[in-house]
């Protein structure tokens, strides 16, 4: 185990921390989740869903400003998982963090329905039902 102070960051896009809802389509159906860090070439997100590594997903929500360097726009993105890893116990639901690279996105016309959740309780919270629940 390395305790070095500077570390050498190896990621090649800025990633941004941020919760956003989003919709996971995956083989035909349509999940729930929230993001937790977002850059232009990926994203890491919860889900209530496990997704296999290498799975073709596509996503909407709502791209921030602070990547888009404009306003907020919804987007749809499409990607691969590179990696999954379930949490919580089978009590308490099973809730997934999953890593995507993006293939492709598309700006969404502003008048375009992306998915609107509401997360009712943070990702770490243990014990509580954590599932992004429809508005």
């Amino acid at each position: 185990m390395s305790t070095e102070p500077n570390r050498l960051e190896r990621r090649g896009a800025q990633r941004f921390e941020v919760h956003l809802p989003l919709a996971v389509h995956f083989e035909g159906q349509t999940v729930p989740g929230f993001t937790q860090a977002l850059s232009g070439r990926g994203v890491f997100f919860y889900a209530d869903t496990a997704l296999p590594e290498g799975a073709v997903v596509e996503l909407t929500f709502t791209m921030p400003s602070e990547i888009t360097l404009a306003e907020s726009m919804p987007v749809r993105c499409r990607g691969r998982v590179c990696a999954s890893s379930a949490q919580g116990g089978q009590s308490l639901g099973q809730r997934s963090g999953i890593a995507v690279q993006f293939d492709s996105y598309e700006y969404l016309p502003a008048n375009e329905t992306v998915a609107q959740f509401v997360r009712v309780s943070s990702p770490s919270a243990a014990g509580t039902s954590s599932a992004p629940v429809p508005h």
